[in-house]
């Protein structure tokens, strides 16, 4: 795989750590998404990309707890990249919300138009916020907060909301200057029943 401009390294030539977590995520999907390796360019700023993505998306894995729901996550990322208009992780993380959530429209709809998607309330406050957030950050106040709150959110969901809002910022501005393109699979993952072995 390569981007459009950058050229990505083969998978024998990344570093030991880096292969083996990229090896993992290959077993656990099937397949390497692209941005694994396109970032592994530079090990460096790999290391800090995944670090702070799994500290946001499996805030477990550095012992915290969430009261975002996987979906929920996935929903914000997929959402708020429409509005940056990044084909990447529009498709990547449309796939892996349709899955969490068990929707097979609902990646497709939040994409077009959150407001109209078939979502709950709590969601929909959600994604006001996250939206707020990448558009106009400078304008959040006392009111998006209490909005939240009505929909039971709490200060610290506010602020993953925002992080994770935030971090994809970066994410979909990198994937979209330098050209990544998702991997096939993305685009057909969650929206057909897996079929059952005979």
């Amino acid at each position: 795989m390569t981007t459009a401009r950058y050229p990505v390294p083969e998978l024998n030539n990344v570093p030991d750590d880096i292969r083996a977590k990229i090896l993992e995520v290959q077993e656990k999907a099937g397949f390497v998404p692209n941005v694994f390796l396109a970032f592994a360019r530079r090990p460096a700023e790999w290391r800090a990309f995944f670090a702070y993505h799994d500290a946001l998306m499996v805030p477990e894995s550095v012992g915290r707890e969430s009261g975002l729901t996987k979906g929920d996550r996935e929903m914000i990322v997929t959402t708020t990249s429409a509005a940056n208009h990044c084909l990447y992780c529009v498709v990547a993380h449309g796939a892996i919300l349709r899955i969490y959530e068990k929707k097979p429209l609902v990646a497709d709809q939040v994409t077009i138009n959150y407001r109209k998607a078939d979502i709950s309330l709590r969601q929909r406050a959600m994604l006001d916020f996250a939206m707020k957030v990448c558009l106009h950050s400078d304008e959040i106040a006392d009111a998006d907060f209490a909005a939240l709150h009505a929909q039971g959110f709490n200060d610290e969901d506010a602020w993953d909301i925002a992080a994770i809002t935030a971090f994809f910022g970066l994410s979909n501005r990198m994937a979209s200057f330098s050209g990544m393109m998702p991997n096939p699979e993305f685009y057909l993952m969650g929206r057909v029943p897996k079929s059952k072995p005979a």
